[in-house]
């Protein structure tokens, strides 16, 4: 091999090492956790009866980190550019930096329905018929610590709401009896709701080995044609391995906490198993609910609403691989003057993080 030879391949090693070298001096990517897709039912069945708030389905997913995805395909540049100008208000404001954020889609289904559902006439002492199609655009962005919900949901109230058709189907499918009141429902009204809410996780600890116990609070705040109130509540949870997620969900707007919690993605939803209970209470102020004060731009059937309203809410739930399982009993206070008895009901929910 020549002198100039030599001197090439030199060169070109040095070159390679101070390229690998700068390579490895580069900070990994971010993880940007998984992905989260759940299903909530929710029955008053559960609590033996068949009555007021009396079924709801929604299904949720949420992305990954979006922070994390960075430039990756598919994610659009204005919502890497709104994330950004997110976080940078957020640092300038809170005094706190490199969130993770997380976006979610959702559709769902309520219906309501007075005790009396074998009656054709209208039951004036008594909730109205109503149901409410919606789908919703849901934003997180979150600490290990702290997560702030943004939820926009727009749908339909009245017949459109195919809340009369799904129960019918249901019922029949079952040997129950049908309702035969569907006809005095709220009338067809195009509907929003927008919602703001905060979450705390006050604090965190281990008892020993791997069984934790934690505290979350929340408070927010909705407004639109749908309900407007303000809210609060706290949720304590303590068993084996503990995600750190942010509690255990209803359907209700902001409701989905499955996302992973930490800006990292990583302690969102551990592989092998975990099993915790949750006891929860929460409270709200209410100003409007379409379902109690009856349509919105033209007479309808209405009952005098409680301002405040409070849940009770006994749960557990249990983890393995990716896949969580939750079953919650709610137990709520009266929601109207002359409703019979305090409404309870059941919620499950199912979460798949991959």
């Amino acid at each position: 091999m020549t002198r100039k030879q030599i001197l090439l391949c030199s060169t070109l090693s040095l070159f390679m090492t101070a390229a690998g070298a700068a390579q490895d001096a580069t900070p990994p990517a971010p993880d940007a956790g998984p992905q989260t897709l759940t299903v909530l039912f929710e029955n008053d069945l559960f609590g033996d009866s068949d009555q007021q708030y009396t079924n709801g389905f929604k299904m949720n997913w949420m992305s990954p980190n979006l922070k994390a995805l960075g430039g990756a395909p598919g994610v659009p540049s204005w919502l890497l550019r709104a994330i950004d100008g997110l976080n940078a208000f957020e640092h300038a404001v809170l005094g706190e930096n490199d969130r993770a954020f997380n976006l979610g889609f959702a559709v769902g289904q309520l219906m309501f329905t007075p005790g009396d559902t074998q009656s054709v006439q209208l039951v004036e002492d008594d909730r109205p018929y109503a149901g409410w199609l919606f789908g919703g655009l849901t934003l997180v962005s979150k600490t290990d610590r702290v997560a702030d919900t943004f939820d926009v949901q727009v749908g339909m109230i009245g017949p459109a709401s195919l809340a009369e058709d799904a129960q019918r189907l249901v019922h029949e499918l079952r040997g129950f009896d049908v309702p035969q009141g569907w006809q005095n429902q709220l009338s067809n009204e195009p509907a929003f709701l927008l919602y703001y809410e905060r979450k705390w996780r006050v604090f965190s600890g281990q008892v020993f080995s791997q069984f934790g116990y934690d505290l979350i609070t929340h408070a927010g705040l909705a407004a639109g044609t749908v309900m407007d109130y303000g809210a609060a509540g706290a949720e304590m949870r303590a068993g084996w391995n503990l995600p750190r997620d942010f509690g255990t969900s209803l359907i209700r707007p902001g409701g989905d906490a499955n996302a992973p919690s930490t800006v990292t993605g990583a302690g969102g939803r551990g592989r092998g198993f975990g099993a915790y209970g949750f006891a929860a209470l929460g409270g709200r102020l209410v100003g409007r609910n379409i379902f109690l004060d009856g349509n919105t731009f033209e007479d309808s059937h209405e009952v005098d609403k409680k301002i405040p309203v409070g849940d009770l809410i006994l749960g557990a739930s249990v983890i393995f691989d990716g896949i969580k399982l939750s079953y919650a009993q709610v137990f709520r206070t009266r929601e109207f003057d002359g409703q019979d008895r305090r409404h309870n009901f059941g919620s499950l929910s199912l979460s798949l993080s991959f």
